[in-house]
């Protein structure tokens, strides 16, 4: 059985998080991104209390998408150290599941249907 996870990480400019979002959807890495906020974020951060304006990315994949998910966030993520987590999905609606499954694989997306 398939297992699907929902990722989250934060960004501070609104054009970077929209771009983070369509890189991971366009690398197959996600199936869908949803862009977020602005939120308040409050962090420790070297050795300072930060509050700083983010956006928050939900990331729908499956399970074993996380390493290459998490990866390519890397990759496109500007801050040195991103919020990188992952929840698992534990029920979903099934055709929207399948679907996440469809355009989130290792070769690529599918597109719908």
């Amino acid at each position: 059985m398939d297992t699907y996870i929902q990722v989250t990480t934060a960004i501070n400019d609104e054009d970077r998080a929209r771009a983070l979002a369509r890189a991971l959807v366009e690398e197959g890495v996600a199936a869908c991104v949803q862009v977020v906020g602005p939120v308040s974020s409050t962090f420790r951060w070297r050795g300072k209390v930060v509050t700083e304006r983010e956006w928050l990315l939900f990331v729908k994949t499956r399970g074993e998408r996380y390493e290459d998910c998490a990866a390519a966030i890397r990759a496109h993520h500007p801050y040195e150290l991103p919020e990188i987590v992952a929840l698992p999905l534990v029920a979903g609606d099934r055709d929207y599941l399948a679907w996440v499954a469809q355009v989130s694989t290792p070769d690529g997306p599918s597109g719908a249907g």
